[in-house]
């Protein structure tokens, strides 16, 4: 079969290179799926450049990708809640991943049945963005009637999180250019602030939360706009105590990180906030309720433009390239 594979850490035009590799086989509760197509996410690009290998460590090649949606050929055996020809979709664990590939053996617990009222291609495009979302705003507890600010609302996190954010009650403020104004407010979000003509700084007072999908010094300003006892959950920012734990790193490393996040705890302290880093997990059961909602129209994938196969490089550069708005796909099948 056809994958993409990565042969070395470094630039994305240098680093990857299709191969033609068996197909796998299914092992015990596992399921044999049929890739129709994949999401290019942003970790995509920095497990190729390496950024992240200090977390996630890959052996050389490895099979990229991590969403997709596809259909199942083959069951191992102990599965019991699929069968051959059952539409699936899923995003599979960051330390092996490989659904840039025609197939992938993936266990059958992080698996979900599509929902039914969207194609291939729509609902690949969900579940890193959904469940990275889900787990975040669960940790913020949000709630009806909550003010909540998230960045980069035209972006395959944002457009996802505004939609979900709405499901929950909450008051959605944004950030996006001037272009996408007009889009975003489609989506559902109550202030969409045009950052090239305001600054988000001045009209976001008192916020019950700011989810963070931006880092660095947004992550720093999140403390500015949320409310005495507010809460900050990043994607992308500092790592904070609890998550070093579970994650199992060692006390020096936690020590170290400690030290990176001092002005974040100081910011914190001086707010009463809770800060968290999220760092998302596979979970067939939020997938399960992200169907629902998808099924009930309530969230809308969004989705800027579809590759084939062979653009995948052209399409890693396009995600790179920060101009996407909603998610990026490729077409397997």
């Amino acid at each position: 079969m056809k994958a993409l594979q990565l042969t070395q850490y470094g630039a994305i035009d240098k680093s990857i290179a299709f191969a033609e590799i068996a197909v796998p086989q299914p092992k015990s509760n596992q399921v044999l799926i049929k890739v129709h197509s994949a999401a290019i996410n942003p970790i995509d690009y920095h497990l190729i450049e390496g950024s992240v290998k200090q977390v996630i460590k890959l052996d050389f090649p490895t099979t990229l990708g991590l969403d997709l949606s596809g259909t199942v050929t083959k069951v191992g055996t102990g599965v019991t809640n699929f069968a051959e020809g059952d539409e699936v979709y899923t995003r599979v664990p960051s330390e092996s991943p490989g659904t840039f590939a025609e197939y992938i053996a993936v266990d059958s617990n992080v698996v979900a049945k599509k929902p039914h009222n969207i194609g291939f291609e729509a609902s690949s495009s969900i579940p890193l963005v959904g469940l990275t979302t889900v787990q975040a705003l669960a940790q913020a507890q949000i709630k009806s009637g909550d003010k909540i600010l998230i960045h980069a609302g035209s972006g395959g996190v944002g457009s996802f999180a505004i939609q979900y954010a709405k499901t929950k009650g909450a008051y959605v403020y944004t950030t996006t250019s001037t272009k996408n104004v007009d889009w975003v407010k489609k989506l559902g979000a109550d202030r969409v602030i045009d950052y090239t003509k305001e600054n988000y700084l001045e009209i976001v007072k008192d916020a019950d939360i700011v989810y963070d999908t931006l880092g660095d010094k947004y992550t720093e300003d999140a403390f500015q706009v949320i409310k005495q006892g507010g809460k900050v959950i990043s994607i992308v920012g500092k790592i904070d105590d609890q998550t070093a734990k579970e994650f199992g790193l060692n006390s020096f490393i936690r020590f170290l990180l400690a030290l990176k996040r001092r002005k974040i705890t100081k910011l914190s302290r001086k707010k009463k906030a809770y800060y968290r880093m999220v760092i998302m997990q596979p979970n067939a059961q939020q997938l399960n309720e992200i169907s629902t909602l998808v099924e009930k129209e309530a969230i809308k994938p969004v989705i800027d433009k579809v590759f084939s196969f062979d653009q995948a490089k052209e399409a890693l550069l396009y995600q790179k390239s920060g101009r996407a708005k909603g998610k990026i796909i490729l077409k397997v099948l």
